[in-house]
């Protein structure tokens, strides 16, 4: 795996970035680790918040010196990015994996190794996995119309903006008052693609579920290629999204949402809609924004 160089260090004694071609309001570079210091820092963030036009306002010139914009939720009850155990040292690269053989694993191992057992067999952990996600006849329905075997992939859809276009309107709408984040900042993190950030900074938000976030980085990879997807915002445990090619037929939004269940399961198992069909309908059909949240 070939590595680009880290700016960020340049940044320690220059904070504006004049050298890189930035004009950097005053930030701090963050190096924390569950293991302590790492050996470079990880990612920069705005001391300020974050408002409507930073992200444009960056411009090109970070991505010519290889780092991307994102934002960050610094007033959550997990604090900022310093304290969310960040894990570098537990990532593999992104494009060492095949998104389909990601998903597919993920979804088997709860359809047919857990899910699947007859209702009537008990088993280590029955219990656990009953109150979570039902008996196998309740999984079938909340999966419906798939099965127990993995769908697939899902087909690309059409754009109906610009990538990048598409995620400085959804960070404007973050940024801006009355958003969920409390206290947005605007980041920037050394990255080959978008798609990478969480890998890049070793973000442990879905380490209960994955614990090699590279592996959901391939699937990132993939939705963007197929759905313009780019990684706007992270806070300790969620992930949120901009799609500029979202799907626009119910078939085309209940094959996505196969890949979320597999993706992420908490957002149908823990979400309003509790089935595959219903999350298509109300979170992935025509939706300019994708979010996940891990347990």
């Amino acid at each position: 795996m070939a590595t680009l160089p880290n700016p960020l260090p340049s940044l320690a004694a220059d904070p504006s970035g004049r050298a890189l071609g930035l004009q950097l309001p005053p930030g701090r570079l963050i190096d924390a680790t569950d293991e302590g210091p790492w050996h470079e820092p990880l990612l920069w963030h705005a001391e300020g918040p974050a408002a409507p036009g930073d992200w444009t306002a960056l411009g090109s010139a970070p991505r010519t010196t290889g780092l991307l914009p994102l934002l960050i939720e610094v007033g959550g009850s997990q604090g900022g990015p310093e304290e969310w155990e960040l894990m570098p040292e537990e990532v593999s690269y992104p494009g060492d994996h095949d998104a389909d053989e990601v998903l597919a694993g993920y979804w088997e191992e709860y359809a047919e190794d857990e899910l699947e057992l007859d209702a009537d067999v008990d088993y280590p952990g029955k219990e656990t996995v009953v109150e979570l996600f039902g008996e196998a006849e309740e999984f079938a329905e909340t999966i419906a119309p798939h099965g127990v075997q993995w769908p697939g992939l899902a087909p690309a859809t059409a754009a109906d903006a610009d990538p990048d276009d598409r995620a400085a309107e959804l960070a404007d709408s973050l940024a801006g008052g009355g958003s969920w984040l409390k206290e947005p900042r605007l980041a920037l993190v050394p990255a080959r693609r978008s798609a990478d950030i969480p890998a890049a900074i070793g973000w442990s938000g879905p380490v209960n579920y994955e614990g090699d976030v590279a592996r959901l980085c391939t699937v990132l990879r993939s939705w963007e290629d197929r759905f313009g997807i780019r990684v706007v915002a992270l806070t300790f445990d969620q992930l949120v999204l901009s799609v500029a090619a979202p799907p626009t037929t119910a078939a085309e939004a209940e094959a996505v949402a196969a890949e979320h269940f597999a993706f992420c399961p908490d957002n149908i198992t823990q979400g309003e809609g509790e089935t595959l069909r219903a999350y298509a309908a109300d979170e992935v059909l025509g939706k300019r924004v994708w979010s996940f949240w891990w347990d």
